[in-house]
């Protein structure tokens, strides 16, 4: 028996469903409004460590309070396969109201809260102060030895004043975690 496969063809298999997807790991933020109850945030995290996704940041906050009704952003990252594979078995959940890609349904706003606590005297302690006033960091706590500073920002802006302040003395980090939501009337 001869197969005959013409150039620039693309196989098609159960596993190869959506040849054209890319084979690239992408960063999604994705909203999920469930129900405010004892479980859920289990069950939604069961979800993604039961098949082995990675969570990068999780926030959980009540939007709701008569309609018993909470937010979870989730930023995790996949194949686009994946992702949509995320999607679908959140949706599935009972509990689960709605489930948006924050990252392909257009422009959104993401912001994170961090708290650095920085050892330091002399030189290093005048150096974390500039640094701190370039990124509009606040003074939340000061010491003679330390200083802790509150950052507000993209991820990417809390992940560069984290590298600047290592040389400096950076002693403890603590992050809240992307709360995101859409732009626009979307």
């Amino acid at each position: 028996m001869s197969l005959n496969i013409e150039k620039g063809s693309t196989s098609h298999s159960a596993y190869n469903l959506r040849p054209d997807w890319s084979e690239t790991v992408e960063r999604h933020t994705l909203a999920v409004v469930v129900e405010n109850e004892p479980g859920v945030l289990a069950r939604v995290i069961g979800l993604f460590s039961g098949r082995g996704y990675n969570i990068e940041s999780l926030t959980v906050a009540e939007i709701d309070h008569e309609g018993h009704r909470s937010r979870i952003t989730i930023v995790t990252s996949g194949t686009p396969q994946v992702i949509e594979q995320i999607k679908a078995q959140l949706g599935r959940i009972v509990v689960v109201h709605d489930v948006h890609d924050l990252t392909v349904e257009g422009a959104s706003v993401e912001r994170e809260l961090a708290l650095f606590k920085v050892k330091g005297t002399g030189d290093k302690r005048v150096e974390a102060l500039r640094l701190a006033d370039i990124f509009r960091a606040s003074v939340v706590d000061s010491t003679l030895e330390s200083f802790v500073f509150e950052v507000t920002g993209t991820p990417e802006k809390v992940d560069a004043f984290a590298d600047l302040m290592r040389p400096l003395g950076l002693m403890e980090v603590a992050r809240t975690g992307v709360a995101a939501l859409s732009r626009g009337h979307g």
